[in-house]
């Protein structure tokens, strides 16, 4: 019989009640965590304030400093943020917004800020005190203080929200106008073309003026109606979405135009609307071969079926490239610095993202990096003993800017140990695996 060599308290619970006692404690000691976790990352950025910083800690030139909480609070350098988010686990990003969030209770909340360290309110709430509080003036964000501090953890968003906005009217007028002017038109009309479906559909959701919804509701029920009559089998609703499609293709070349043309006869027309989809397919998938086979929808990180890609490819609007197969495993090189096209699109191919740790941004909108450093991004003379990198497949890496500047100018190091793995270490020690299935701290 085996022994678990780390019993869970909860095995000692033996009635409902208990069960309810250690749930209570549990969710208890996770509060008291993410209070502590804002405490260090208050402690981080004073550490990088760039205020107090040395000049070894912020190379002058390279990194700048930025405003991460409102007005009044202490700057801090570019780059803090991005090693807190690795030891943390979250994206760069993610650790700005919760540094900024940390900094602002720290210093523009500090009734709220003694209330989350005392227990009284959850730290999230805090933080989503701060983040609403941060586009106000100072004396803005010290009313929304006093009033919220004592009621943060019992109020709900209605209340709390409102809360803001007072104070926003009180002590930023013409902010609060600009606001209330932004808000008083919502009218939208979003395609989520980032989330596409197994389907091959994505989610529309929009909000229009009366008229144009009913224009655009009469089009769409004629066009549902013709297709009907004109054979389609397919149900109301799926004749209605198809009848979209339909009034789109229609209405890409619409001449919003009205002055006159200069040759007689000739109207002027908008070019159509490109629309770029990098679709990966296999060669069983290709030839039709038995079985299921699916085709990776590049742009939105997702997958549909084969007879998904074969529809599109059907329509007569649709422009098909066929680009040559590029073998992943293929190593070429140049003694140029600059990367050649196909290079490129190998290495973006192989890290479709930029390779930092917990980094998610496009690599086809990154920096192509030389893992070592290539001769012509030498900065002074050369040492005796030092080696450059070539242009060539092991040593080049897709990084987002920021990211590329970070390594550039600081001590972010890594390595690339093969075409989707390379290990990363922070300035301060953090050792960081990135592969093909994310990001894992290395101990």
């Amino acid at each position: 019989m085996a022994i678990d060599p780390n019993p869970s308290p909860l095995g000692e619970c033996d009635s409902p009640a208990a069960v309810l006692g250690f749930v209570r404690a549990e969710q208890a000691a996770a509060e008291a965590a993410q209070v502590r976790v804002l405490e260090g990352a208050v402690a981080w950025a004073s550490m990088h304030s760039v205020d107090c910083m040395d000049d070894a800690a912020c190379l002058p030139g390279a990194e700048g400093e930025v405003a991460i909480a409102g007005p009044g609070a202490p700057l801090v350098t570019e780059f803090a943020p991005l090693e807190l988010g690795a030891a943390l686990g979250m994206s760069s990003d993610a650790a700005r917004a919760m540094l900024g969030e940390a900094v602002e209770l720290a210093h523009r909340l500090p009734k709220t800020w003694a209330a989350v360290r005392a227990g009284e309110v959850p730290a999230w709430r805090g933080r989503k005190v701060a983040a609403n509080t941060l586009s106000l003036p100072a004396d803005g964000a010290a009313y929304v203080d006093t009033h919220v501090h004592a009621v943060a953890g019992k109020i709900g968003y209605a209340a709390l929200d409102r809360l803001i906005e007072e104070a926003r009217v009180r002590f930023d007028p013409a902010g609060a106008e600009e606001k209330r002017k932004a808000a008083a038109d919502r009218r939208h009309f979003d395609l989520d073309t980032g989330r596409i479906s197994f389907a091959g559909t994505v989610i529309v959701d929009g909000e229009l003026d009366l008229a144009d919804a009913l224009d655009l509701e009469g089009a769409v029920a004629r066009g549902a109606r013709i297709l009907g009559e004109l054979g389609c089998a397919e149900s109301l609703d799926v004749r209605r979405s198809l009848a979209v499609g339909e009034i789109a293709r229609r209405q890409l070349a619409l001449d919003l135009d009205t002055t006159p043309s200069e040759i007689e006869g000739l109207s002027k027309r908008c070019q159509p609307r490109q629309v770029v989809v990098h679709v990966h397919l296999t060669e069983a998938a290709i030839a039709g071969a038995d079985g299921l086979h699916l085709a990776r929808v590049e742009n939105s990180r997702s997958f549909v079926s084969v007879d998904q890609v074969r529809t599109w490819c059907a329509s007569p609007d649709a422009q098909v490239i066929v680009k040559p197969v590029i073998d992943l495993a293929d190593v070429t090189r140049t003694d140029a610095y600059e990367v050649p096209e196909r290079m490129a699109e190998r290495v973006q191919l192989n890290n479709p993202t930029c390779v930092f740790p917990w980094c998610g941004r496009s690599a086809r909108r990154a920096d192509n990096d030389h893992v070592i450093r290539h001769r012509h991004e030498r900065e002074g003379p050369p040492g005796d003993d030092e080696d450059f990198g070539e242009t060539t497949d092991p040593n080049l890496a897709p990084l987002c800017r920021t990211h590329h500047r970070a390594k550039t100018h600081t001590n972010w190091t890594y390595t690339k140990l093969d075409e989707t793995t390379y290990l990363w270490r922070s300035p301060n020690g953090i050792h960081l695996r990135r592969d093909h299935t994310g990001t894992t701290i290395v101990t």
